[in-house]
């Protein structure tokens, strides 16, 4: 079920802030009434496409949060090996760098709550809970307006990357929306026409393109 148009779902757990510190009680909802939220998901730490969208998010970092946005990471790993991955050199296949807030679902319920769980609990005859599949988070991604309300969100397969620049730019739409009322056109960008939320104005602007 998609949580587009929904308040994200709350938690509490250990992240890593700053590349270095961990604390035990982060969650999304110190946010609310101040910043705009994306929150990404990846599958595991020490791996191959993952720090590159850790990095990409970290070189992009400046231009969210001219936004007033602020980018948090989560993945199913526990928060030690969030920290462990965060001391290796990006040249050696590390995150070392990367100073957003990285939370640790090792529990997987905020990917199960998101929606980006690969895999499912199930029981064997016996009664006993057991995993079905990998059990780690697909490349999901929601960005939150200041209310906690999610308006985008995309969820890729394990090996495709996604674009950091289509982060940024439907940020842009959301906060152009929330300023202006104008909604925003197939590959809008900042700066670009957009067209009033009206039949007239959509029929207008469709009659000019």
């Amino acid at each position: 079920m998609s949580l587009v148009g929904k308040k994200a779902p709350s938690f509490r757990t250990q992240a890593v802030i700053n590349g270095e510190e961990i604390v035990e009680d982060f969650g999304l909802d110190q946010y609310l009434g101040k910043k705009y939220v994306v929150f990404f998901f990846y599958p595991k730490d020490f791996t191959f496409v993952c720090p590159t969208e850790l990095h990409a998010f970290q070189e992009k970092l400046p231009e969210f949060e001219k936004r007033n946005c602020a980018v948090v990471a989560c993945s199913t790993d526990t928060e030690q090996s969030h920290w462990g991955w965060l001391q290796v050199p990006k040249n050696q296949g590390g995150i070392q760098g990367v100073t957003y807030p990285i939370v640790a679902d090792t529990e997987k319920t905020i990917s199960m709550n998101f929606g980006v769980l690969a895999g499912n609990y199930d029981w064997d005859d016996e009664g006993h809970t057991i995993a079905t599949g990998p059990m780690v988070a697909y490349r999901g991604l929601f960005l939150m307006d200041k209310h906690g309300v999610v308006h985008h969100e995309l969820i890729n397969n394990f090996p495709l990357g996604r674009n950091v620049d289509e982060a940024l730019r439907m940020l842009d739409a959301l906060q152009y929306y929330e300023e202006v009322g104008e909604v925003c056109p197939a590959n809008w960008q900042p700066g670009k026409e957009a067209m009033k939320d009206t039949h007239e104005g959509v029929a207008e602007y469709l009659a000019n393109h």
